[in-house]
């Protein structure tokens, strides 16, 4: 929706910028989706644009997923309650840890508050970084605390932002997966309810995902050996979603992060 955002996550692996979005182009993208069962309408930080209701409005006919940084969900709760699937708020740990990686822990945590007193169900994701491994069992308690569905842990990756990052912040898949199975022990320890979910990079998930930006350039993401991760596709204010389907080669590792094939999985407790 909009590479715009009031964040500069030091993690962060989308810096450059570019026009937003028209409504007239936002409408063609979605005539182009015809086919797609579920959206993410992302950004940049998409609950920036004053104009996100007409366009959750616009997607009705799909099921949407809004990432964000809820800092505009006082703002916008009562436009998206009982429009989107779910909400998933970005949000890496306690506040010292939150503040540091990320922004205004604060401003997150009222934007939460908002969205779940309109019933927007609440999922969280973190980009998990060596500093930020000691807050990971807070970060679970935090997710219950507000009810999240799940609980996603992302590795970062070298790109935007985090060239700058120290490599010593980069953790290993192996520690990756240590880190998993110990949260994985608490969360039954102390009965933590969100569901778990850890998204290694690794030749399984390699372009799991199909991107498109705001000017409708459509990609493959993450391809490790391309410069900036993105393998073109082509434009969706082209093309229909299923022409760029077709050259798409990623399409079994698609499906695997979908059916939990490729990534660890610990399902919300009674699910």
């Amino acid at each position: 929706m909009t590479k715009r955002c009031d964040f500069n996550c030091s993690f962060c692996s989308e810096t450059l910028q570019m026009p937003d979005p028209s409504l007239e182009q936002l409408d063609t993208i979605r005539g182009n989706l015809a086919g797609t069962a579920r959206v993410f309408l992302s950004g940049g930080e998409p609950l920036l644009r004053r104009d996100f209701p007409e366009i959750v409005d616009m997607y009705q006919e799909f099921v949407i997923g809004v990432p964000t940084n809820a800092t505009r969900g006082v703002e916008m709760a009562q436009h998206l309650a009982g429009k989107v699937a779910f909400v998933n708020v970005g949000f890496d740990g306690p506040r010292a840890i939150f503040s540091r990686i990320r922004g205004d822990y604060d401003k997150t945590v009222r934007g939460v508050k908002t969205l779940a007193s309109y019933g927007l169900p609440i999922s969280m994701s973190a980009v998990v970084m060596r500093s930020a491994l000691p807050g990971l069992p807070y970060l679970c308690q935090i997710a219950d605390v507000f009810d999240a569905g799940k609980l996603k842990l992302i590795l970062p990756l070298r790109k935007g932002n985090a060239l700058g990052m120290p490599e010593r912040e980069f953790i290993t898949v192996q520690e990756a997966g240590d880190a998993f199975d110990r949260l994985c022990e608490l969360r039954t320890v102390h009965d933590w309810r969100p569901a778990l979910r850890l998204t290694p990079w690794t030749a399984e998930t390699e372009g799991h995902m199909i991107v498109v930006e705001p000017n409708g350039t459509t990609s493959a993401w993450p391809v490790y050996d391309q410069p900036d991760l993105f393998l073109r596709l082509g434009n969706l204010l082209e093309e229909p979603i299923t022409e760029l389907w077709k050259r798409y080669p990623y399409k079994a590792n698609h499906f695997a992060k979908y059916l939990g094939r490729s990534i660890q999985t610990a399902s919300r407790p009674g699910a």
